[in-house]
C-alpha cells in the first residue's frame, strides 16, 4: 500500500483553538495549541499549579486529574480533547478551610514525604473512594498503581484512604 500524499493548502490545521474546560464546577474559555497538553493548560493557562508536571510521558502520574469520573494522566491528554468535559483537579477538593477526607487522611497518616506525588496521589484515591467506600489495600494499590512515589510512602497511602473511607462512610 503506498501513502497517499495529504495537502492542508485548502484547509490548513489550526495551529490555536478555543476552548471550554469545566473544571471543579467552573467553565474556563481559553485558547491553546493543537498540541498542549490538559497539565500544561491547568498549570500555565488556568494557574491551577496544584497539579504537577513530573515525567511528561504518562509513566510516573503526578499529574492525575480526574475526567469524567476517571483517573488520568494530564499529560497525555491534549487539552483539546478534554474540551467538554467534567474535570476534577486538586485544587477543588477542599472546600474553603475544609480538608476532603482523603487530604485529611494523608495528613493525618503521615502518607507524604516530599510531596511531589501527592495531587496525583489524593486525586487517584480520591476516584478510588467516589466508586468503593470500601476498599482493601488491594484496591488501594491497583487506584494508585500508575502513581509514583519516590519517597516510598505507600503503606501510609494505603492506611490514609483506607482511613478516609471510613471517614467518609461515618458522615453518609
Amino acid at each position: 500500500m503506498i501513502a497517499q500524499k495529504v495537502s492542508f493548502e485548502s484547509n490548513p490545521p489550526k495551529k490555536t483553538q478555543k476552548i471550554q474546560l469545566n473544571v471543579n464546577g467552573k467553565t474556563e474559555s481559553i485558547v491553546v495549541d493543537a498540541r498542549e497538553t490538559l497539565a500544561e493548560a491547568l498549570r500555565f493557562k488556568l494557574k491551577m499549579t496544584g497539579t504537577k508536571l513530573g515525567c511528561n510521558r504518562a509513566e510516573c502520574g503526578t499529574c492525575t486529574v480526574i475526567v469524567d469520573g476517571k483517573t488520568v494522566f494530564s499529560c497525555s491528554v491534549l487539552a483539546v480533547e478534554a474540551s467538554g468535559s467534567s474535570i476534577e483537579s486538586i485544587e477543588g477538593l477542599a472546600q474553603g478551610a475544609l480538608l476532603h477526607p482523603v487530604q485529611e487522611c494523608f495528613i493525618e497518616e503521615d502518607a507524604l514525604q516530599c510531596g511531589y506525588c501527592i495531587p496525583g496521589m489524593v486525586m487517584s484515591c480520591k476516584n478510588l473512594l467516589d466508586h468503593n467506600l470500601k476498599p482493601t489495600e488491594a484496591d488501594v494499590k491497583q487506584a494508585t498503581a500508575g502513581n509514583y512515589c519516590r519517597c516510598g510512602a505507600y503503606p501510609n497511602i494505603i492506611r490514609a484512604t483506607i482511613k478516609a473511607a471510613e471517614k467518609i462512610r461515618s458522615r453518609l
